[in-house]
């Protein structure tokens, strides 16, 4: 029977945003590597998968408040573990990380089967905070570790025909137990446009608050598009396949007039059941008081996202 990790050998949020500030401080001071790997290799941090010693930091969202990892972990959406926020960390411990396949197929020249550690072992491993905002109107802050995504996929060499990029989940209903209910047509899938998956702030994500991915959060691999509505960003990811066509994604099929292909946050368009204009802020406030704010387009990341979406009615093709 697989072993809960307790809080006591989960890094504090205190102790994470010390170790942090550390590096950036002996980046800047020129202390030697010896140091780091000193305070880094502690025994809080070599609990529970740690990945600090394999990644460095970014200034990406350096001045966001981050959401703690309680809460990252134990209030999410995964519905091959359940419909509920809280299912997935109570019911993900089926699901087996390791060995893990990627298969590579379609528009490229490298097609193939990957191992996971062959796929991103090429690739320093960067830390990124990141808002994540869900299509359910609530947000986090969350400390990611993973690869650029278009680093990945250019090993790959896409061809000319390359116009969209299709990811896969696990479709095993003993390791994903939910996967034996018609609640979605299964396996999950998600895509983006090649353009899409070339901006840098798309990222393959391996981990989170310097730690190897929770199952519950999509071990061991999974997408992150931090411009885009939650569901977007797929989990658990067994294939990548390059194509010419749109695909028709999981939601999209699910339900064509609440989720279209492109999922961009935009406080505008409001979900046919509820506003998009405000999100509640998870940990902030209280259960009856629950703190909200105005929710930015893209996310706040329109400056590096907006050319992407040049002429296109943003209304239309939400």
């Amino acid at each position: 029977m697989m072993k809960k990790i307790t809080e006591y050998f989960v890094t504090s949020e205190a102790h994470y945003l010390n170790r942090r500030n550390f590096i950036k401080q002996s980046a800047r001071l020129g202390v030697g590597l010896a140091t780091f790997r000193a305070f880094s290799s502690s025994a809080e941090w070599m609990q529970g998968g740690g990945l600090s010693d394999k990644m460095i930091s970014t200034d990406y969202g350096k001045e966001l408040a981050l959401n703690s990892f309680k809460e990252i972990t134990n209030y999410n959406n995964f519905y091959e573990f359940g419909t509920s926020k809280r299912n997935p960390a109570k019911n993900a411990h089926t699901l087996k990380p390791k060995p893990w396949h990627v298969k590579v197929s379609g528009e490229c020249l490298k097609q193939g089967d990957y191992d996971l550690e062959d796929f991103i072992a090429p690739y320093q491993l960067e830390e990124r905070i990141y808002r994540f905002r869900c299509v359910e109107a609530w947000s986090m802050v969350i400390p990611w570790v993973g690869v650029p995504l278009a680093s990945a996929l250019k090993i790959f060499q896409p061809t000319s025909k390359a116009k969209y990029v299709v990811f896969k989940t696990l479709l095993d209903k003993t390791q994903m137990p939910w996967q034996n209910r018609p609640t979605l047509d299964w396996p999950y899938i998600e895509g983006l446009t090649i353009a899409e998956a070339m901006n840098p702030l798309s990222l393959l994500v391996v981990g989170l608050y310097g730690k190897t991915l929770p199952n519950q959060n999509g071990a061991p691999l999974r997408l992150v598009v931090p411009w885009k509505y939650g569901f977007k960003n797929i989990k658990s990811i067994v294939s990548i396949h390059f194509q010419e066509t749109a695909p028709l994604n999981t939601w999209q099929g699910q339900a064509s007039s609440e989720y279209g292909f492109y999922a961009n946050v935009n406080p505008a368009v409001d979900h046919p059941r509820w506003s998009q204009a405000r999100e509640r802020i998870i940990g902030g406030g209280s259960f009856f008081s629950p703190e909200k704010r105005k929710t930015k387009l893209f996310n706040g990341y329109g400056n590096e996202v907006a050319h992407l979406y040049t002429g296109l009615d943003l209304v239309k093709n939400f």
